[in-house]
């Protein structure tokens, strides 16, 4: 079916997100991950340590974002995978088919007491350029395009004000209007393994993110 699909598309990657009715079915068993994360040694599923908060940040290929991210102080954890569409738990070219809606998602687990959330907004912000709309950069396609997940009230204000606020610094310097979609409490299906911590496991594979040049204060 994903192979007729993808000839009817010509191998495009839809700048449009599809509605319920045409998203691709998906399936209910979850994607296998490795136990551990490859960095860190951390258990990749839940339960996770009391007081942890968690966030959802998707800026482009999920590689080089997934790395922005474990490199933090006070981040326990990350993983790759899909958000913001409508097909359970996808596979990766399901997603690039652009018939999914969703977007390649990096997920944050990080302790409070040691990074707060804002700092985290700053590093979404300044790492990529929110103003694209469905691409970054030379990445074309709806999987690309840039979304913030918040998964509690105090989080969504946070990112909403953040996203005023960074607007008007993208503005004075000449930018367009930005396209960052904020969720509330949006599902997060995990990868294929093989993605999760991709650039500890090949350092020199593909990182295609590049920021605005625009500070977020």
């Amino acid at each position: 079916m994903l192979e007729k699909l993808f000839t009817a598309t010509g191998m495009r990657k839809l700048a449009e997100l599809p509605d319920p009715s045409t998203a691709l079915p998906g399936r209910d068993k979850p994607m296998p991950v490795p136990d551990k994360h490859f960095v860190n040694g951390h258990a990749m599923l839940p339960p996770y340590p009391q007081g942890m908060e968690t966030a959802l940040f998707a800026m482009g290929c999920f590689w080089g974002a997934e790395r922005r991210f474990w490199l933090q102080a006070g981040v326990y954890l990350t993983a790759v995978g899909y958000a913001g569409g409508f097909t359970p738990n996808p596979t990766y070219e399901e997603v690039c088919s652009g018939l999914t809606g969703h977007t390649e998602a990096v997920f944050v687990v990080f302790d409070p007491k040691l990074v707060d959330y804002r700092q985290l907004l700053r590093v979404f912000w300044e790492s990529h350029d929110p103003t694209q709309g469905m691409r970054q950069g030379n990445d074309r396609g709806t999987q690309y395009r840039s979304s913030l997940g918040a998964y509690s009230e105090q989080h969504k204000l946070q990112a909403l004000a953040s996203r005023q606020g960074y607007q008007e610094r993208l503005t004075q310097s000449g930018f367009g209007p930005i396209t960052t979609e904020i969720l509330a409490y949006p599902i997060f299906y995990f990868a294929e393994a093989y993605h999760q911590q991709y650039l500890a496991k090949n350092p020199n594979g593909y990182c295609g993110l590049k920021g605005t040049g625009v500070s977020c204060q």
